[in-house]
């Protein structure tokens, strides 16, 4: 599955960004970098307006206040540039539960224009990837919330973007198919390059390699990598800094809010 990312320009760029749903302001000036075939952490409780990010990032919304960019272009003014160099896996299950998982991923690649023996090329490699080939018949109602999940991810890495988005991609899953999922994505960036935008409420899927955006009523906190972040704050881990710059009153508030 060759994924390359051979750029000197970063995966994605938020600049200034700023959005509001009437009076109340989600966003206020954002701005930070996912490097190329690097693994960013969004870190973020719940109405931190990670959700509004990504919204903004894909153009469910138009962004109208800062700029966003995927390797260089425009989302608003080159938004096909942009977005074919993007896959995205939403926090609400977009899968056809009365669709095979054959049938689920043919139809998108169909969507991306790979349609035929190329489309069912890329889909078997992906069910290869993820561990599916022996579900590929199956309808997507029968698979288990983890494997719907691969699914998606799947689903979304067919046209071969250089950039894949998660938001809350393990939400509602064991502990056992949340690090089947964390682990897929994560040799994603390490074999493939690709760039990584993780989002989550869990401060347990953020790693010391990792870079960490924590995001915190509409506003950027801290980012950076995670042992700089720490070091910054003065904190023993990444748990406590979060909890320390969020108000907190406990450092596992993070892991028991709803994103």
């Amino acid at each position: 599955m060759p994924i390359t990312a051979d750029s000197p320009k970063p995966a994605l760029r938020v600049a200034d960004v700023g959005h509001a749903y009437g009076a109340r302001r989600a966003l206020d000036g954002v701005s930070f970098d996912v490097p190329v075939g690097g693994f960013t952490v969004l870190l973020g409780l719940n109405g931190a307006g990670k959700s509004t990010l990504f919204a903004l990032i894909t153009r469910l919304y138009d962004a109208r206040e800062g700029r966003i960019e995927v390797f260089g272009h425009d989302v608003a003014r080159l938004p096909g540039e942009a977005l074919r160099r993007l896959g995205v896996v939403f926090q609400q299950r977009t899968v056809d539960l009365d669709l095979s998982v054959m049938q689920n991923l043919t139809y998108h690649a169909a969507l991306h224009g790979i349609a035929g023996a190329e489309g069912r090329r890329r889909a078997t490699l992906m069910l290869e990837w993820f561990d599916l080939s022996d579900r590929r018949k199956d309808k997507v109602r029968n698979l288990s919330g983890g494997q719907m999940r691969r699914v998606e991810i799947a689903r979304a890495l067919l046209h071969r973007p250089n950039l894949l988005l998660l938001d809350e991609a393990t939400v509602g899953l064991d502990i056992r198919s949340r690090a089947d999922i964390i682990g897929h994505v994560r040799r994603l960036v390490s074999e493939e390059g690709i760039g990584v935008l993780w989002a989550t409420h869990l401060i347990e899927e953020v790693e010391p390699q990792d870079r960490v955006v924590i995001l915190h009523q509409g506003r950027i906190l801290s980012e950076g990598p995670v042992t700089e972040v720490v070091s910054q704050h003065g904190g023993r881990d990444i748990r406590s800094v979060f909890a320390a710059l969020t108000g907190a009153d406990r450092p596992r508030a993070a892991s028991e809010a709803a994103a």
